[in-house]
């Protein structure tokens, strides 16, 4: 069965922005922008909440940007390819390659991508779309991208609700600028 995975980067006090919606803390250097590159590789399908989805639309002309690199402009066309599922409430039409409005609920989607043939991750992008994921037991694993600040308040990563989670760590890894990945698996009944 696909697995879903929540992936994004993360201040060490557990915020994927600050409290004004800036990411500029996060931004990746090669290293770590081949890493993403990789996890996308993996990725057969990548659901989205909207604010996610229209920060993404960019990569979708990103070729037409004469000052990406080589390592940009391949992220963009592997996105670009990637299946896309947008959750929205205000949205009534989507843009880009292989993108789609969701026809059902979260857990409706997740259990008909898991259902067809196909291979790759069933990817969550989102803070709000993760946390109703979560509270779903939906997400397999965990992907955090831990950089060194502490932003004092924010975007969660984690959803704040009252219900544990057991998790494994299937990996760990640092990388040059001392930003961390964790992995971890969620365990059921094991």
């Amino acid at each position: 069965m696909r697995r879903v995975t929540y992936s994004m980067n993360v201040s060490l006090d557990g915020y994927i922005a600050d409290a004004g919606g800036d990411i500029d803390w996060s931004d990746p250097d090669e290293e770590v922008f081949a890493h993403f590159t990789d996890e996308l590789r993996q990725t057969g399908v990548h659901l989205l909440g909207r604010p996610l989805y229209e920060t993404m639309l960019y990569w979708e002309t990103a070729e037409q940007d004469e000052s990406l690199g080589a390592a940009e402009l391949e992220w963009a066309a592997l996105w670009k390819a990637l299946p896309k599922v947008v959750f929205s409430r205000t949205l009534s039409t989507v843009r880009g390659t292989n993108t789609r409005l969701a026809s059902g609920t979260l857990a409706e989607e997740i259990e008909r991508l898991r259902a067809e043939p196909g291979d790759g991750d069933i990817a969550i992008g989102g803070a709000t779309l993760a946390a109703e994921a979560a509270a779903s037991d939906l997400i397999d694993e965990y992907r955090t991208m831990v950089h060194p600040v502490l932003l004092g308040g924010g975007t969660p990563y984690f959803p704040r609700h009252e219900r544990r989670v057991n998790l494994e760590l299937v990996e760990s890894r640092t990388f040059g600028r001392n930003v961390v990945l964790l992995r971890h698996r969620v365990t059921r009944g094991e």
